[in-house]
């Protein structure tokens, strides 16, 4: 028997550990580790950050769904992996510190033959001095708690704008490095819509403040989609959504420090800038969660697995080169280590080669452009390829069977643009690839054919629908498998 370690819950820490316990669950130990007992669907924390939904809505318990298909849980975080064993182990193994109250502080090594890195992002909420909601002065909607958090001052903010106060909101990215900039691009439109509904729109003042070059960058590079029968760029889209609602926005930004009521920020010229708010929801930058790694000696080895950001390095070319010069071949396809063959990273936990947006720097050297985005749809769809590939490779695969290139895979979103059955509207857009490939579409680096975008209540009801079609695939209801992913 062998034991399969997961290290994170979250879209693609759930979604291996759902599949390698229905196939081999019953024959081989597959264990999550995790600091959290909830699952969290992450897209829909921005209805939670104004109040159209409930934390409880949003997550479920771990531990009794993995009982479903044989799958242990530890409610524990890593700290350290040693994947050539160690004085007292002769096989891998991970350390573990318990967050579980009933084990809090306790640690534990454990062994593994197979392990999956799916730990995300750390919230490197640090990283901007006066960020974030904890030691800081924006909100965020990151976690469930903090949605809520956001949601408690929108509604305070609304309810003092009904009494004649004249309020200014600023959303977007909290960093020049920040990546993740749908998540905002969706609070942002549904901060407008939530005052539309509550009457004091004419109140409001919204500003959408990014690290991205051009609106519509997305980390992508850019987009350009077909829509209503024409090919149009990504700008032209996001700019008409922002224009039709009296929005301003802000690009080429890199937040420097936040102060109570203050936002300071350089732009991509070099010119330096301060912005009052009322109420801010900041991204932050991502960063690896700080995982470390020995060797079977004890020596830190850290470096040879993670990159300097902390994610971890797979089968992607790390070599240095000009931007120019990067392609769609550089780009990982199966996540496993190159020297460890029996680890693998997943989502946002592994490092990617290069940035798809060009890195531009301001004549200070920071640097202010988005690094590239790495969740839901594609984090799913890399999860279940590395959950085939140890199926396979306990079968007795000499290595990996399954591979998910972003550079080769389409991804869909569906970006809420305001909640409500009969007025709600999103936007619907789908790109493929992900990672733009010039070799086979010179023009504009995607196929046109399915890469498109459109805005209406349609976009709503499909957001809405799949909300749930996800908590029920994520709760292993009967016949979660056949669900697209």
């Amino acid at each position: 028997m062998a034991r399969i370690v997961i290290l994170g819950a979250g879209i693609s820490g759930h979604t291996v550990a759902r599949y390698l316990g229905k196939w081999v669950g019953k024959k081989h130990q597959v264990i999550v580790i995790s600091p959290n007992a909830k699952w969290n669907w992450v897209p829909s924390n921005i209805w939670v950050g104004v109040g159209q939904m409930t934390e409880r809505q949003v997550t479920f318990e771990l531990a009794p769904i993995y009982k479903k298909i044989n799958v242990a849980f530890h409610q524990a975080m890593a700290v350290s992996i040693n994947p050539e064993g160690g004085a007292d182990h002769d096989k891998p193994f991970v350390t573990v510190e318990y967050t579980d109250p009933k084990r809090a502080g306790q640690t534990e090594a454990i062994e593994y033959d197979y392990l999956v890195n799916a730990t995300g992002p750390k919230l490197n909420f640090g990283a901007t001095p006066g960020l974030g909601p904890e030691h800081g002065y924006t909100t965020s909607v990151c976690t469930p708690g903090h949605a809520l958090e956001a949601n408690e001052q929108l509604q305070k903010c609304i309810e003092e704008m009904k009494k004649g106060a004249r309020k200014t909101f600023v959303v977007g990215t909290g960093h020049g490095m920040c990546t993740c900039q749908g998540a905002a691009f969706e609070y942002i439109y549904n901060v407008d819509h939530a005052v539309r509904e509550a009457g004091v729109r004419d109140k409001a003042r919204l500003v959408w403040i990014s690290n991205e070059f051009e609106l519509g960058d997305f980390g992508m590079g850019g987009v350009h989609i077909t829509r209503g029968g024409y090919v149009t760029n990504g700008k032209v889209f996001a700019e008409s959504l922002m224009v039709e609602r009296g929005m301003e926005w802000i690009t080429r930004a890199h937040v420097s420090k936040v102060e109570p009521g203050k936002i300071h920020y350089e732009l991509l010229d070099g010119s330096t800038h301060e912005l009052e708010f009322d109420f801010s929801m900041l991204i932050p930058p991502f960063a690896g969660v700080g995982l470390k790694a020995y060797d079977k000696a004890g020596a830190d080895i850290s470096d040879q697995l993670f990159a300097p950001n902390g994610f971890m390095k797979v089968d992607a070319d790390y070599n240095p080169k000009p931007f120019e010069d990067w392609d769609k071949h550089d780009w990982p396809k199966t996540y496993q280590t190159p020297k460890y063959k029996n680890i693998f990273a997943v989502g946002i936990a592994f490092a990617p080669p290069h940035p798809i947006s060009k890195v531009m720097k301001s004549p200070s050297g920071t640097q202010i452009s988005p690094t590239p985005p790495r969740t839901g749809m594609p984090s799913a769809t890399i999860g279940k390829a590395v959950a085939g590939s140890i199926r396979d490779m306990l079968e007795g695969a000499a290595g990996p069977t399954h591979t998910a290139s972003m550079a080769e895979m389409g991804a869909a979103c569906v970006a809420s643009t305001g909640s409500d059955i009969f007025k709600g509207t999103a936007a619907t857009m789908t790109v493929f690839p992900v990672v733009p490939d010039y070799e086979t579409y010179p023009e504009y680096g995607r196929d046109m054919d399915l890469t498109f975008g459109e805005i209406g209540l349609a976009g709503h009801w499909m957001k809405y629908i799949l909300h749930h079609v996800f908590i029920y695939q994520a709760k292993l209801r009967p016949g979660w498998s056949i669900l697209p992913d």
